[in-house]
């Protein structure tokens, strides 16, 4: 099953369809090459116990100051570390976690021609859609996602949200809210950390006035998972995201040197890391890592990223107090709407995109 929309340079194939009938083999167009595969000669995935940090944010949230401080340092030194973390004890609830990741696994399993009224186009990439880039004859990624906005309230429509399965919206709607609330919470742990006020990074995005988007990534079986990866190897261009995984499945891959971690989901903890657009505010004090998804040939996998993000419009540079003599500023003022159109017409490509911004020395 495909889509003509004229916006795509050329027709859209559903990975699921494709899942669905592959045996042995996969399209070429879907066949990495060979430095980029889950296993090349350039890097290796890790068969080590490493692991991201997880974080019980229960005691930010709480009232001893000692215990406070400690998660702090927690924070930092993961954001120094990795660039990545998990929070347990976040203050969003574990019902709520579970219905939003199984009410998207259902609308996945529903019937191609009820998904297909969803289908995006690259003008805003919201709906269901199974490539990000416009490049005629790119390589593809073994996924297909849908895409939504939560904030500002006037890119929230409805009309673009699934109206099944039953139920859903009201789902999604909850779901949203309270990931920004942590997303906030989030943020003034990781202003603290930078010697900020703690509602600096929540100011420099919007204040209230912020964007959330969520992207929901389907990952359906590969007959040959060793050829190809579910996204291709990136750092986000937002603030941060917060990603619920799957709870069945890892396939996750965090970047450290030359090696690939391999996630291990903590069961009700969301996967937070940097964004490109905190990077550029903390003058490269925190970075954006890459990261990559791999795939299986057993199990299909669903994961739920949640973008928390600058308004739009707003020109995101070094924060004045991070920027010294020894530290002078790495990045000229860009806003995120600037960005996002930078990139999107690339696809992932690594970590290129936020590097070929540095202000010339």
């Amino acid at each position: 099953m495909s889509n003509t929309s004229p916006d795509w340079p050329e027709p859209i194939v559903r990975v699921q369809s494709l899942s669905e009938r592959c045996i042995d083999s996969i399209p070429d167009r879907y066949i990495k090459p060979p430095t980029h595969r889950p296993v090349s000669a350039s890097t290796f995935t890790s068969t080590s116990d490493a692991n991201i940090p997880v974080i019980d944010f229960g005691d930010f949230l709480g009232t001893d100051p000692d215990a406070r401080r400690l998660v702090l340092q927690k924070v930092a030194e993961a954001c120094n570390d990795w660039g990545f973390f998990q929070v347990v004890n976040h203050g969003v609830r574990p019902e709520l976690m579970d219905k939003a990741r199984e009410t998207w696994r259902e609308f996945f399993h529903l019937p191609m021609e009820l998904k297909q009224k969803y289908a995006n186009s690259p003008k805003t990439y919201e709906g269901y859609g199974s490539r990000l880039g416009v490049e005629k004859g790119a390589i593809l990624d073994w996924s297909d996602y849908y895409f939504l906005h939560y904030l500002p309230l006037s890119l929230k429509d409805y009309n673009k949200w699934p109206s099944l399965p039953l139920s859903c919206r009201e789902v999604f709607d909850e779901y949203g809210r309270e990931v920004v609330k942590l997303g906030g919470r989030l943020l003034k742990a990781l202003s603290i950390n930078l010697g900020l006020e703690e509602d600096f990074l929540q100011n420099a995005f919007g204040g209230e006035d912020i964007g959330a988007c969520l992207r929901v990534n389907f990952y359906p079986k590969c007959p040959r998972p060793e050829l190809t990866l579910g996204l291709s190897s990136h750092s986000d261009p937002g603030g941060m995201t917060m990603l619920l995984p799957d709870d069945q499945v890892a396939g996750l891959q965090v970047r450290r040197g030359d090696e690939w971690i391999t996630v291990k989901p903590a069961r009700h903890a969301f996967i937070v890391n940097i964004g490109d657009q905190i990077q550029v505010i903390s003058n490269a004090k925190y970075k954006s890592v890459e990261h990559r998804v791999i795939v299986n040939s057993d199990k299909e996998r669903v994961s739920l990223a949640f973008f928390y993000n600058p308004k739009s419009d707003i020109p995101i540079q070094p924060a004045k107090e991070l920027v010294t003599p020894d530290t002078p500023s790495l990045y000229p003022p860009m806003t995120f709407d600037e960005y996002r159109l930078f990139i999107r017409t690339r696809g992932p490509r690594g970590k290129s995109q936020v590097d070929s911004l540095k202000s010339p020395r």
